[in-house]
């Protein structure tokens, strides 16, 4: 923590005013003193592990390369208000997660919804976490069991992960820098026959990585927070090694370079963004190990202090799909794709019972740190369109836009893409069993809900 710098000054009735006008201008150039406590969990489950993220696997897990986290921050200002960003190396949380866990936190802290950030790295070599792409497998009884368990669990898990981190409080500086890695690529390819999954180096990407740095009064690293845009799928459908992928393995290069300190990664808005090259453990090392030195890059150089107060706010806006026919998914009950049957099967058995499948609430949720960073958090998987129309609409915030927040429950598309067609605007939920594409008005609704949170939390435009 910086101390105001000291003036020496003979106290006489002409210089009281001019020594109390140069303390209050002093002490307001410094960070305001601010409380940090930092913990973290391994979540790799025991005994079987059913993992998530391709459609393709039909087994379990076969090995564990590396233990998988939850790791949890808490800033507590000096009037005892506190805002929390959990971070898990898992595909995603469930709504039915997210929800409870900031219930529990609420009636156990006093922590409400909008100081609750919860991220998810996407790792396409984790658990299962029901019922999040729970269209691409169909387990049985006791596979379901073990598969629910774990799922459930994980609510206590972040839960007593958050109290962990709150008895771990004291006194701490925050500083703030950017840097670039440029291993992710925007993966949608146009073709005669629409856009496919491959390599598209002129398409959009955000190569931004920001670095939020932890020191306790000693200067002593205690936690590194960064951020980047690409899905965390270098290891392909035929990996069955429990892994965090390129952020894993940046988080273990982090840690390594700092011993004893906690690297925390938050996932951007990635949706249409993959690491290239892929397919190897190697692949992934190699790209975790790019983003952890372009971390040091930043952690190298002079930082910027936060200073001020935090300021946090979460709105919902429900976000409405097309329109979509009952005998279509009629039909496809009768068919023979198995993803589609399971989705058709799901919203019949809605559409028998009367619920209404023809909207998803969905939230936005900004964490403002004093005047000097922003982050919008942005739930499901974003794409990267997102990222920069909020950069290109607010030049004067320091942000970085995550997604896969609080909870991912599809793919997001801009209206860009939803009109391009393709696995983001529309495959992608079959697998998560949603209904069909979003309406047309999905970007508009969220970015009118965007300029609401970034209001509220005085972001600059």
């Amino acid at each position: 923590m910086h101390q105001p710098t000291k003036i020496q000054l003979s106290i006489n009735k002409y210089s009281i005013g001019l020594l109390v006008g140069l303390t209050i201008y002093c002490s307001s150039v410094y960070a305001a003193e601010i409380n940090i406590g930092i913990a973290k969990t391994i979540i790799t489950p025991r005994g079987p592990i059913y993992l998530t993220g391709y459609a393709n696997r039909e087994k379990p897990a076969t090995g564990v390369i590396h233990d998988l986290w939850a790791k949890a921050i808490v800033f507590e200002e000096t009037n005892g208000n506190k805002t929390v960003i959990v971070t898990t190396d898992l595909l995603g949380l469930s709504h039915d997660i997210s929800t409870a866990v900031a219930k529990k936190v609420q009636q156990k802290f006093g922590i409400s919804r909008a100081q609750l950030l919860l991220n998810s790295s996407h790792t396409h070599s984790g658990p299962m976490v029901w019922p999040c792409l729970s269209v691409i497998a169909d387990y049985s009884p006791a596979e379901q069991q073990i598969v629910s368990n774990y799922s459930n669990g994980l609510v206590d898990v972040i839960v007593n992960l958050i109290d962990s981190a709150i008895h771990k409080l004291s006194p701490m500086e925050i500083t703030i820098g950017h840097g670039e890695a440029d291993f992710a690529i925007n993966r949608r390819v146009p073709t005669d026959k629409g856009f496919v999954s491959g390599v598209n180096l002129k398409g959009p990407v955000d190569h931004d990585v920001p670095v939020i740095k932890i020191t306790d009064k000693s200067k002593k690293v205690q936690a590194v927070l960064f951020g980047y845009a690409c899905h965390n799928t270098t290891m392909v459908g035929d990996n069955y090694l429990v892994n965090g992928d390129y952020a894993g393995f940046a988080q273990i290069e982090i840690e390594k370079q700092y011993p004893g300190s906690t690297a925390m990664f938050v996932m951007g808005c990635a949706g249409d963004q993959n690491p290239s090259p892929r397919g190897t453990v190697q692949l992934a090392q190699q790209h975790g190990k790019s983003l952890a030195d372009a971390v040091f890059t930043v952690l190298n150089k002079n930082m910027q202090s936060i200073n001020g107060h935090i300021k946090t706010d979460f709105q919902w806006v429900d976000l409405t799909f097309k329109p979509v026919e009952v005998d279509s998914f009629k039909n496809d009950l009768v068919g023979t794709n198995k993803f589609l049957q399971r989705r058709a099967k799901l919203m019949m058995e809605a559409y028998n019972k009367g619920w209404d499948v023809s909207k998803y609430p969905y939230g936005v949720q900004a964490i403002r740190l004093g005047d000097s960073f922003t982050i919008l958090a942005l739930s499901g998987e974003v794409v990267v369109d997102y990222s920069l129309r909020t950069k290109k609409e607010y030049p004067k915030e320091n942000l970085f836009v995550a997604g896969y927040c609080n909870e991912v429950m599809c793919y997001i598309p801009s209206k860009r893409i939803l009109n391009e067609g393709g696995y983001e605007a529309e495959l992608n939920m079959i697998y998560y069993g949603m209904p069909g594409p979003f309406a047309a008005s999905i970007e508009e609704n969220i970015f009118n809900t965007i300029y609401k949170v970034l209001k509220n939390v005085g972001a600059k435009k």
